[in-house]
Parts: structure tokens; sequence; C-alpha cells
């Protein structure tokens, strides 16, 4: 008997019990669509980390003091502290700087007469626009002499202007920062707000003026500025170590640190960064379609019990075949086909509502998912897989049965 008349054979026998074979698909069904889901949406977001990351510029150097969790003390807590001089240092120290950028940034209400909301006001300086690869829309940036004069100015990320001024012009307008009054003198242009370090949320006031009338003693240690980080922006490519290495020295000898004791900074490129975010978001994709799979082995598990049925009520067909002289491995044969059909047909579907539910993800905003070729080929080659190996118990059973006992089987 030839493949062609085993799938025929096959599916004569699933639609003698549609509501049972559409019961069993279900599951596979379900299973496959999980893992298409699921892997797409890890797929889409290692696509954003990375886009996200490459947006801030490859060579880029990034400055930030280290974090611990005290219980009992708020949450997360500053270690070490990393201050205004240590950047002057380094901007007088390092060598192969194009641009640096100190910053200073915390969560605070913002808001008109009308609307407020919690946002991320940032202290900056001209700089910052070019290190975070940001563009204006609409105005312009903090200047130089905004910093030094400590004036009352503000440029706001889309989202902000979108959801303070409802589709009016931010430009002019008077927005209070932890009640002090601040004009928009710009809008950044929008670089999408999914994923994490999106400007379009962000609220950009110069440094020195948030020092003087917005942060206050938080932004104060001892006696001396603090900051959150520092963007540095790397001459070249090839720069970009022994930039890294020199920023350490510097923050060594700021802080009076030996070679040897732990440095309590994170120091890392955008490159470095990358690599970690696509490695722990490419971990989570594979937890993710392990997760899905066991969808897939309980779709298997499903097709081994319903295959174990037919056999036993097709007894009687396989004594009488067996009896007209069908060896056992066309027996063997035909109830695999069955459950490879069983499989085919449910990966089918299940590989179309995975992608409809990828879609619908990336069609209401809550994620970009990406359904790719390799993800479809997974999920199908999966589906395939799991009903060869659920259907070989039964098909053996099947081909074991001796004729005499088959037909005698009432």
């Amino acid at each position: 008997m030839n493949i062609l008349n085993n799938i025929r054979v096959a599916l004569r026998a699933l639609m003698a019990n549609k509501l049972r074979s559409g019961l069993t698909i279900l599951g596979i069904v379900i299973g496959v669509a999980a893992v298409v889901a699921l892997l797409s949406i890890g797929r889409g977001a290692t696509s954003n980390i990375t886009s996200q990351v490459e947006n801030m510029g490859t060579n880029l150097v990034t400055v930030s003091a280290s974090r611990s969790f005290r219980p009992g003390m708020g949450g997360a807590s500053q270690e070490s502290t990393l201050f205004y001089k240590d950047y002057e240092a380094i901007a007088a120290k390092v060598q192969n700087i194009r641009k640096i950028s100190p910053y200073y940034s915390t969560m605070t209400q913002v808001g008109t007469s009308n609307r407020t909301s919690t946002y991320s006001v940032i202290g900056a300086l001209p700089s910052y626009l070019e290190t975070n690869n940001l563009s204006i829309a609409q105005g312009r940036f903090i200047t130089d002499e905004d910093n030094t004069s400590r004036t009352k100015v503000v440029v706001i990320g889309s989202t902000v202007a979108s959801d303070l001024f409802e589709g009016l012009s931010a430009m002019g307008r008077t927005i209070k920062i932890n009640n002090v009054s601040f004009e928009v003198i710009g809008v950044l242009e929008s670089k999408g707000t999914s994923g994490f370090m999106s400007g379009d949320s962000s609220v950009i006031i110069p440094l020195k003026s948030g020092y003087a009338r917005v942060f206050g003693s938080r932004a104060i240690y001892n006696g001396n500025y603090t900051l959150s980080g520092i963007y540095i922006s790397a001459s070249d490519s090839d720069s970009i170590n022994t930039v890294i290495s020199d920023v350490e020295l510097v923050l060594r000898s700021q802080h009076k640190l030996g070679l040897n004791e732990d440095l309590p900074f994170s120091i890392s490129s955008q490159e470095q960064m990358l690599s970690s975010l696509s490695s722990i978001s490419n971990t989570m994709s594979i937890y993710l379609g392990a997760i899905a799979g066991i969808s897939l082995i309980v779709g298997g598990i499903g097709i081994m019990n319903i295959t174990l049925v037919s056999v036993t009520e097709r007894t009687r067909e396989i004594g009488l075949r067996k009896a007209v002289g069908a060896p056992q491995k066309a027996i063997l044969f035909q109830f695999l086909v069955e459950t490879m059909t069983l499989s085919l047909m449910g990966g089918i579907l299940g590989a179309l509502l995975g992608a409809l539910i990828a879609w619908v993800f990336t069609f209401l905003g809550l994620i970009t998912a990406k359904v790719t070729f390799d993800v479809i080929l997974i999920a199908f080659s999966s589906s395939l897989l799991i009903g060869l190996f659920f259907g070989i118990y039964p098909a053996y059973q099947a081909s074991k049965l001796r004729p005499i006992e088959a037909l005698r089987y009432e």
C-alpha cells in the first residue's frame, strides 16, 4: 500500500469520528499556536531591545553607580555615589572622547493645570542630545547658556506632549515639575515607546536648573552634587576599550580605590550591553518555547490515547487485514500515518492561530511580535515529531495483534 493510499485510509478513519478527531487535533493546535506565539513574542522582544540599544549608538560608553536591594529601606538604594566632579575629572583627563554627558534622573510629578502624571525628569547638558542619538521634532534643545543661567526651560518627549496637551502644540506652554514652572522649548522626535530607555516619556531640563530648583537635597551627598550616570561617546569604535580603561583609572583615583579593590561603578559599552541583553532575551525565548512545548506534549498524549481507543475499536478490521496477507509493517505504518495526519492538520491550524495571536499583540501595540520562518518550522516540525513519537506505541500494539484473536474480538 503506497503512501497516498495510507493517507486516504487515514482520512477516512478520522472522518468517521469527526468530533473525536477534532478534539484530538485541538490539543496539537493549542500547543503549536502557543509555541509560535510565544517564540514570536520573544523574537520581537529581542529585536526591539537590539534596536533600542543600537539607536543610542555603538560607540557609547555608560558609567553608572552600582545599586543593590536593601530590605526595609524602601527598595533599591545606591551603594556608591557618582559625583558631578567625577564627570569633570573624566572630561579633563580621558582622551578619545567625542562627547560626554552627565545626567541626573528621577521620577517626579509633571503636569499642567489640567493634567498631571509621573515621568522621568532628567537633568542634562546639551551633549545629552547627541550621546543618546535623540532628535528634535519641534523647537530646540537646551543650551550651555540655559544650564549656566539655571533657566527654567524644558524639552519633553512626544508621549509627554500628547499626554499633557492632548494634540495641541506644546511649544511655549508652561508645565510644572515638582510644583516649579518650566517653559517648553522643544519636543523630541518619537523613537517608539516599547522597551526601555525610551526618550518619548522623558522630561529634560538643564542639569544646574534641576540641582537648583527640582532635585533638592536628594541630589546632594556630603556637600557634592551627585549624578545618576555619565554617557560618553568615544571618538571611534577602536577607542572604546581604551576609554573604558581610562575612565576606570580616573574613578579609582577620584574615590581613592586601589587597583585590587572592587570598583563600585558599572562601566560598559553598548556592544557589551547589547550582548548581555540579547543573551537574556534569547534565554527567555527558549524558556517560553519550552513552556509552550508542554502543551504539545499534552496534545501528543491525547493522540496516543485516542489512537489506542481506535486500535481497540478496529481490532476485527486489523485481524481481517492480517488474515488476507497484510504484513505487520503495513499495519504499523497505517496507524503511524493516521497519527501523523492528525499532527499535520493540527500543526497547520496551530501555526495559523499562533501567527494570528502574534499579529493581534502587534496590532494592539502590546509588543512587536516577530513571526519568522524558523519559528514556524520549529513549531511545525515539533508537532510532526510529537505525532510520530506518541503514535509509535499504539501502532506497534496494532501490528502485534494475532489474526485469530483479532477476528474473535467482540
